[in-house]
């Protein structure tokens, strides 16, 4: 059949909308009020900067999730016998960003009898403490001899687990966030809805005893 051309509006997309909607703002206000224009102006930059820090959080989330997997991954291509550097290619494969870069280097690393450790502590990830950890369960159980698979299954369960509490936080927080964000805005989407109404907010806040 026909493969479908449906895309999915992603955070990117979202905020180049925002981004397009704020200049036509700030452009028709200074056309009908100058003065409203400037406070449009400061308000849309606001909003441009809120959609461009959702959008970097929403990578940082999908980079978090996707290095869970990995690790799972990881885990379970160790336990079957691969080689470290077959099980470190194949959760590359799921991970994303710079988790995966990390992933990539290290199987690298692996193949090559290179720095292991090194690979993938090299990278310039959000999860940098977790890329630490793991190069620590490397180091350690080449030392010893011990099975790594083991330790990476240990080091997914706790990152897990730490994890899901900073879910619940995120939760517990995300309403009074999205509260005072909106008391942010709120003055600024006030005063240019008068002007644009034909009144003068700017002259009346100013002028008035």
């Amino acid at each position: 059949g026909r493969r479908s051309t449906t895309r999915t509006v992603g955070a990117a997309d979202v905020s180049k909308a925002v981004g397009t909607g704020v200049l036509a703002a700030v452009v028709t206000s200074f056309v009908v009020a100058p003065a409203a224009g400037v406070l449009v102006a400061v308000g849309g930059v606001l909003v441009h900067r809120s959609a461009r820090r959702r959008s970097a959080m929403a990578a940082a989330e999908r980079e978090r999730t996707r290095a869970l997997d990995a690790l799972s991954m990881l885990g379970a291509e160790l336990r079957a016998g691969r080689t470290p550097a077959d099980a470190f290619e194949a959760a590359a494969g799921i991970a994303c960003g710079a988790f995966a870069d990390a992933f990539a280097a290290a199987a690298a690393a692996a193949r090559l009898g290179g720095d292991v450790a090194s690979a993938l502590t090299a990278a310039d990830s959000g999860l940098a403490g977790v890329l630490r950890a793991l190069a620590a369960c490397w180091q350690v159980c080449s030392d010893a001899g011990n099975g790594l698979a083991a330790a990476v299954e240990q080091l997914e369960e706790g990152v897990r687990a730490a994890e899901a509490q900073r879910r619940s936080v995120a939760s517990e927080l995300a309403g009074p966030r999205a509260t005072a964000q909106l008391l942010a805005v709120l003055p600024v989407l006030g005063v240019a809805l008068a002007a644009g109404l034909g009144a003068h907010p700017v002259a009346m806040l100013l002028r008035t005893p």
